[in-house]
């Protein structure tokens, strides 16, 4: 040892108690390590395929841990919008179906301009909207995007659920939570208009019609390039004739526009509307919606509406969105007439961020289960889990949920367990010999048990299922999750060190209360006579 240097510093002396200081490295890697467990950052995508326009969005969603009563559930805290692509028309094929490759460009294209690659994204959505669902590639194409735009993106599409998606991606759901008044969301589309009662930031009820601003489509030169079923539909009614590659009489075109408007006008009023209007009904009209207080409108003609689209685009969407408009100042549209966030993008945002929730950390996913799962139905058996439970009673009523729906035997299901009480041995034993003996017989050997539970009792229930009662199919149990019957999910690979599985729920026939944001919005009344805002 060199003179004067200091002497080697020990890591103990003597026998009592020691505490080292970390240094500020350490701290930091610490602090970083506790900040990774509690908190789940993903990228998400939405792409919304309709009937008039494409177009998608990247986002970022942070979830955190609930830290009240030590729960194990993850709420979203923050979201925000990294990149919006322009918005493109759905590309066409001249037999009328989509063309799947140009859109497949679209999407390479946007991935390229956000600087994002597809495995860069842990979540999403596919929307086809309106029109591109009766398509006869429509599940190619949902399939194609689904494979190439990342490994958990996912397809969906119904009507109930886009109206359920446009309520929440516009904003209108938002308000009604904050205000506390009856909003009734219409989002106006190229083939479609849907409508969405939302009450305590709710969606309560639902409907669509086939009334759209790009249901009659015209070239460069003014001839009609393309007429939907439902156009066709009115102008027959109203004895227009509309034909391919000739150019329109202004007054007869006018006459299928005002009747396609007083259809839209009348359901939007709650007004029976005049024949054939009650014919392009896509949905049975809610019996009980409740009388809206406030409305919004969003979609692609929204932006006429509102005065934030000046451009024509070869369609009837400016001259609907006018008489609409016309209709609100007048005061037939009684409620008064609120502008929401977002318009054209409202499904987009709907599909990017209010699709996910995040399981807890009690769950279990055996070694021999496969993730992702993809498309997963949902059935829901009405269990009594009271203090005693009963073995033969969840299983009869496992069986009548099974039966209830034509499910291929070799694919997996999804079981909602609804758990109340105390999460004690006897009881969570009963419920598994009960599931055990209904799953006996239907699914193949690698066809896992699905349990998604609103509680966290789901590490224990899949570890009595798999190795106490040994049913012999992997078992994925998940919990902190509220589902009902007719959902279908995807469940993502496990993110770790959180060890957390994230689950993007898609509601197809009967959609119900989604996750809302906690970003402060901000609405602006319009008056009833007020027609050249910009």
């Amino acid at each position: 040892m060199n003179a004067g240097a200091a002497p080697p510093r020990r890591a103990h002396e003597g026998d009592g108690e020691h505490v080292h200081e970390m240094t500020a490295g350490e701290r930091g890697k610490l602090v970083e390590s506790i900040w990774r467990i509690e908190n789940v950052e993903l990228t998400t995508v939405g792409i919304d395929i309709g009937s008039s326009t494409s177009h998608l969005m990247f986002a970022g969603v942070r979830l955190q841990r609930k830290t009240q009563a030590l729960s194990s559930q993850f709420v979203v805290v923050e979201r925000r919008v990294l990149w919006k692509s322009p918005i493109v028309l759905t590309p066409f094929l001249p037999d009328g179906t989509i063309d799947a490759r140009a859109l497949g460009d679209f999407i390479r294209d946007a991935y390229r301009g956000a600087g994002l690659a597809p495995g860069a994204i842990d979540t999403g959505a596919v929307i086809l909207t309106g029109e591109a669902i009766k398509r006869t590639n429509a599940r190619a194409i949902a399939d194609l995007f689904a494979a190439d735009s990342g490994r958990f993106v996912c397809a969906s599409a119904g009507h109930h659920l886009e109206c359920a998606l446009a309520a929440h991606g516009s904003g209108a759901a938002a308000l009604s939570r904050e205000t506390g008044r009856t909003v009734l969301n219409v989002d106006v589309g190229g083939g479609t208009t849907k409508l969405a009662w939302v009450a305590g930031g709710r969606v309560v009820a639902t409907c669509a019609f086939a009334v759209g601003g790009r249901l009659i489509a015209f070239d460069d030169a003014g001839r009609v390039a393309r007429i939907d079923a439902s156009a066709r539909l009115v102008a027959d009614r109203v004895g227009v004739p509309l034909r391919e590659g000739e150019v329109p009489d202004a007054g007869a075109l006018a006459r299928v526009v005002d009747l396609l408007a007083e259809t839209c006008i009348a359901f939007v009023a709650g007004e029976t509307p005049p024949a054939p209007g009650r014919d392009l009904l896509l949905t049975a009209m809610p019996a009980n919606a409740p009388a809206p207080e406030l409305v919004a409108f969003s979609g692609g003609v929204s932006e006429y509406i509102y005065g934030r689209e000046e451009r024509r685009f070869g369609d009837i969407a400016a001259p609907l969105a006018s008489r609409i408009r016309a209709a609100c100042a007048r005061g037939r549209i009684a409620a008064p007439l609120v502008e929401p966030r977002e318009g054209i993008r409202a499904t987009v945002i709907g599909a990017s961020q209010f699709t996910v929730q995040v399981s807890g950390k009690t769950i279990h996913v055996s070694g021999r289960a496969r993730l992702p799962l993809r498309n997963v139905p949902v059935v829901g058996p009405e269990l009594a889990l009271g203090e005693a439970i009963s073995v033969d009673g969840v299983a009869r009523a496992t069986r009548a949920a099974l039966e209830r729906h034509d499910l291929d035997e070799e694919a997996p299901v999804a079981l909602a367990i609804a758990w109340r009480g105390d999460p004690l041995y006897r009881r969570l034993r009963a419920l598994g010999e009960g599931l055990a003996l209904a799953l006996v017989g239907p699914g193949g050997k690698e066809a896992p048990v699905v349990l998604m539970i609103d509680g966290d009792v789901g590490r224990t229930l899949g570890y009595i299922l798999e190795h106490e009662l040994a049913i012999g199919r992997p078992v994925v149990a998940i919990d902190g999750i509220q589902l009902k019957e007719f959902d279908y999910v995807d469940i993502g690979e496990a993110i770790r060190p959180a060890e957390v599985v994230p689950v993007v729920i898609k509601s197809l026939l009967f959609p119900g209360a989604m996750a809302a944001g906690r970003e402060a919005l901000r609405y602006e009344p319009i008056g009833k006579t007020r027609s050249d805002k910009r």
